[in-house]
């Protein structure tokens, strides 16, 4: 059965992207593999966890895969950039091709058939996902028919038009612009895969709560607990799917 590599940005990043489709293709008898490139140490979380949050999100991740079914779990420790990139040794300020290299050494050593990056837009935008992007496909390139590049995303229409709404009721930040969302993810006309998760979705739902750090802010509304606190039936008409475009 061919083994499938993931990389994402931060830990918690695989719970809210490619989850369903982690815990599927360990059912069915794949290998997967996930790669974190950073230690999530920007990440908003509540003021119990800001000691060593590092530490937490790393015994976080670790739960997480071990929910999905991940075989090997790679941590490359890059420093977190923050939301706009404004930690200048982050992960977004390294060099693409040094972090290719590593990603084509565990690539080649996990022996991986498909590897899944993030698309153009790095999803919504974060600079560590643009570099992954970035860094996947050099990988993937450099890789040649060894492995499928394939890039998670989700559907950019439906996505602007939810963001739209909130704005107009006023549930956003005073200074979100709902226009950022009109770039982000991929059109739907170009998604090439949907895979279907639903029997999945408890372990998705697990692997989310598992990020316990990340799910509260000290009142801050965060996506994640959002998310992972919806009711069945909402959170598989949400969740049930999730989106990839084949790269070739």
């Amino acid at each position: 059965m061919p083994t499938l590599a993931f990389v994402h940005a931060h830990p918690d990043d695989e719970a809210l992207f490619t989850a369903g489709t982690m815990a599927r293709a360990a059912a069915e008898g794949h290998r997967v593999v996930l790669i974190t490139a950073t230690d999530g140490a920007a990440g908003l979380a509540g003021s119990h966890f800001t000691e060593d949050l590092v530490a937490h999100r790393s015994v976080e991740l670790r739960r997480s895969a071990d929910i999905l079914g991940v075989e090997s779990l790679h941590t490359l420790a890059y420093s977190d950039s923050g939301l706009t990139g404004a930690i200048t040794g982050g992960f977004a300020h390294q060099p693409v091709d040094a972090i290719a290299a590593r990603i084509v050494d565990i690539t080649r050593a996990e022996r991986a058939d498909v590897l899944v990056g993030y698309d153009a837009a790095g999803g919504y935008g974060h600079p560590d996902h643009v570099q992954v992007h970035r860094a996947t496909r050099e990988a993937a390139h450099r890789l040649g028919s060894q492995v499928r590049l394939f890039e998670a995303t989700l559907p950019r229409e439906p996505i602007a038009k939810a963001v739209r709404q909130a704005a107009r009721l006023h549930i956003t930040p005073a200074d979100f612009d709902p226009a950022e969302f009109a770039r982000a993810f991929t059109p739907r006309s170009q998604i090439t895969h949907r895979v279907d998760v639903r029997e999945f979705l408890a372990a998705k739902r697990d692997s989310m709560r598992a990020h316990a750090s990340q799910a509260s802010a000290d009142g801050a509304t965060r996506t994640l607990a959002v998310l992972s606190n919806l009711p069945g039936p909402v959170f598989s008409a949400l969740l049930g799917t999730e989106y990839y475009v084949a790269v070739r």
